[in-house]
C-alpha cells in the first residue's frame, strides 16, 4: 500500500493535477463572490466545491498513506501540517454565524500553491529566515528616522508645522519621503524657508540616500542570504528523504559531494599559498 501511494504521488500527472486543482479551487472561491452568479448557479458551484474538497481529502490520504506504518512522519513537515489544517477546517460543520471562517479557510486553499511549487517554498522559507536579520535592519532604520525627525523639527518645525511641527509629524513625513512620494515638493517648501537651500537639500538628499538606497540594499542582501539558506536546507531535506526511502545514495549525490570536497580542498590550498607568500 505504501509503495502504491508513493508511486502515485511521485508522478508528474499527480503533481500537475494537484496544482491545477488548487488553482481551480481559488477561481471557484472568486466566482462565489458574485451575487448574480450565485443566484443563477449557486447550487452547482457548491456541489463543485464539495467535489474539490473530496479530491483534496483523497490527495491527503495518499500522501499520508505513502508514509506507510509511520503516518506521523507526514506531520513532521510544517507544509504538510499547513495543508492538513486547511482541509480539516473546510470539513468542519460550521454554523451560519461562522460562515466567514469557512470562507477564509477556502480562500487559504490558494496558499497551498506554496506547498505544490518548491520554488515558492524556497521564497517563503527565505522570507521567514530573513525575519531575525530584518529586525536589525528595522532597528537601524528606526534610529535613522528618529535622528532625522529630531533634526527636521529643529530645522523646519517653526515654518512648516504641518510636516515637521511635532516629532510624530516629522516621522510621518520622513516615511513619505523614504517612499519617494512627493519628496521634491516638501523639499522645495523647506528651501523657501529660513533654513535655506543648502541645509534643506543636504537634509533630504542624505536621508534618501541612507534611508532608501542603503537600507534597500541591506534588505536585498538579507533576503538573498535567506534564500541560499532555504535552498540548502531543502536540498538537505530532499537528500535525507531519499536516503530514508532507498537507503543508498545516487550517482548525482556522490558527484555533488565530491565537488564540494574538491572546492573546500582548493580553498584550503589557496589559503596555504597566501600564507607562504
Amino acid at each position: 500500500m505504501q509503495k502504491f501511494c508513493q508511486q502515485i504521488i511521485d508522478t508528474k500527472r499527480f503533481q500537475h493535477g494537484v496544482l491545477g486543482l488548487i488553482l481551480f479551487a481559488g477561481a471557484l472561491v472568486g466566482l462565489e463572490t458574485s451575487a448574480t452568479l450565485m443566484s443563477l448557479a449557486g447550487g452547482v458551484l457548491h456541489a463543485i466545491d464539495r467535489t474539490v474538497l473530496a479530491l483534496f481529502v483523497i490527495e491527503l490520504a495518499l500522501r499520508i498513506g505513502a508514509c506507510g506504518a509511520r503516518p506521523w512522519r507526514f506531520f513532521g513537515d510544517g507544509w504538510n501540517v499547513f495543508d492538513f489544517v486547511i482541509v480539516v477546517v473546510c470539513l468542519l460543520p460550521v454554523q451560519a454565524e461562522f460562515a466567514a471562517v469557512l470562507r477564509l479557510a477556502r480562500v487559504l486553499r490558494v496558499l497551498r500553491l506554496i506547498t505544490a511549487v518548491p520554488r515558492l517554498q524556497i521564497l517563503v522559507g527565505a522570507l521567514l529566515k530573513s525575519i531575525p536579520s530584518m529586525s536589525y535592519v528595522a532597528l537601524l532604520l528606526s534610529v535613522l528616522f528618529y535622528v532625522y525627525a529630531v533634526l527636521g523639527v529643529s530645522l523646519f518645525g517653526r515654518t512648516d508645522a504641518e510636516h515637521f511641527g511635532t516629532l510624530g509629524a516629522a516621522a510621518l513625513t520622513l516615511f513619505q519621503v523614504v517612499t519617494l512620494e512627493g519628496w521634491a515638493d516638501i523639499m522645495r517648501t523647506q528651501i523657501a524657508g529660513p533654513a535655506g537651500a543648502a541645509a534643506s537639500i543636504t537634509y533630504f538628499v542624505s536621508f534618501i540616500l541612507l534611508g532608501t538606497m542603503i537600507t534597500l540594499n541591506l534588505l536585498i542582501g538579507v533576503i538573498v542570504n535567506g534564500m541560499d539558506e532555504a535552498r540548502q536546507e531543502m536540498d538537505n531535506d530532499t537528500r535525507e528523504r531519499h536516503l530514508s526511502t532507498t537507503g543508498e545514495t545516487t550517482l548525482n549525490d556522490d558527484i555533488a559531494t565530491l565537488r564540494r570536497q574538491a572546492t573546500a580542498l582548493e580553498e584550503a590550498l589557496a589559503a596555504v599559498q597566501r600564507r607562504l607568500k
